[in-house]
């Protein structure tokens, strides 16, 4: 019996344990799917979603359009420089009119925190936060906790060390709710600039020395500086950021010959980590963009109302 009774997807807050692991087993279903020679199903047929992305996006933007398209919905993108964005329009009058046209899904990338919420609380059709500010991003920790999972079997106990920008990164903030709900050691690492104490509050180990805790890591998930949300430069250089928080082989040679390497991308190479790292044996970052697609696919079928994990193979099959 399905555990989900949301509406939207706004935060990995408002998800238990049971909930994340349903979106798990229903995207182990659908990665099956996307494996298959013809890779689409029926599962959103008739259905309208919207993918209003109002700060750039690759990854997310690509990967939300390529789930509807796989269930057979119907997709309509928004770019913010093409829409009444740019003639003053509000976010609020922007979302009621797509609901007004009878969108069923409306998948937001917004660059003030909150904002997900906020229309999800004015919108009857179903609202998914594809990253709000610094704020949260709900999907990117769902589909690394089953990356995880995938990799190593389970996520319970095991030590994850979270490096880099730490203050202004929404992943980071969606990933420690997913994985101390899951049962993980979460463990943050960067400049005190970067990360300030008060993260403690959150349940997780804070450090400032890379170096020790690399070799302690099972999974090993690196963040790059967000330039772009900083007033002002938060460390010297990005020489000291490499010298002090930059994965290189020396340092991967001290960490545990099976640890993990993650990233939420785009890669920064050279800085957060080094080419011959993120295309190594270790790197399971572009299994997460593969996975991105599975995960996304999941949360679309159970917000549209999809049966339990246990009967999901025979409702697309």
């Amino acid at each position: 019996m399905s555990v989900w009774r949301h509406k939207d997807l706004v935060s990995i807050q408002h998800l238990d344990a049971d909930e994340i692991r349903e979106v798990h087993a229903a995207a182990r279903t659908f990665k099956d799917v996307i494996r298959r020679e013809i890779k689409k199903v029926p599962a959103l047929r008739g259905k309208t979603v919207v993918n209003l992305f109002v700060e750039p996006s690759t990854r997310t933007r690509i990967s939300f359009e390529l789930a509807a398209k796989r269930m057979s919905a119907d997709v309509v993108a928004v770019h913010s420089e093409t829409s009444s964005f740019r003639k003053g329009e509000t976010l609020k009058d922007t979302v009621r009119n797509l609901e007004a046209l009878k969108a069923d899904f409306v998948v937001l990338r917004h660059k003030a925190a909150g904002a997900a919420q906020f229309i999800a609380e004015r919108l009857g059709c179903s609202v998914v936060n594809a990253g709000d500010g610094a704020h949260e991003h709900p999907t990117q920790a769902l589909l690394d906790t089953f990356t995880i999972l995938e990799k190593r079997g389970r996520i319970e106990g095991l030590r994850v060390l979270i490096a880099g920008d730490i203050l202004f990164s929404r992943v980071a903030r969606s990933d420690i709710w997913a994985l101390t709900k899951l049962g993980a050691k979460v463990v943050l690492c960067g400049p005190t600039t970067l990360l300030p104490d008060v993260f403690r509050d959150l349940g997780v180990e804070v450090s400032h020395d890379f170096d020790r805790e690399l070799p302690r890591a099972d999974v090993i998930y690196l963040l790059r500086v967000q330039h772009e949300r900083q007033q002002h430069m938060m460390f010297p250089s990005i020489g000291e950021f490499v010298s002090l928080f930059g994965l290189t082989p020396e340092r991967m040679e001290r960490c545990k010959p099976d640890a993990l390497i993650m990233h939420p991308g785009p890669i920064n190479r050279g800085v957060e980590i080094t080419s011959e790292l993120a295309d190594g044996p270790n790197s399971v970052i572009l299994e997460q963009v593969t996975n991105g697609l599975a995960v996304r696919m999941a949360v679309l079928y159970l917000l549209n109302g999809g049966q339990a994990p246990e009967t999901v193979a025979e409702g697309i099959a």
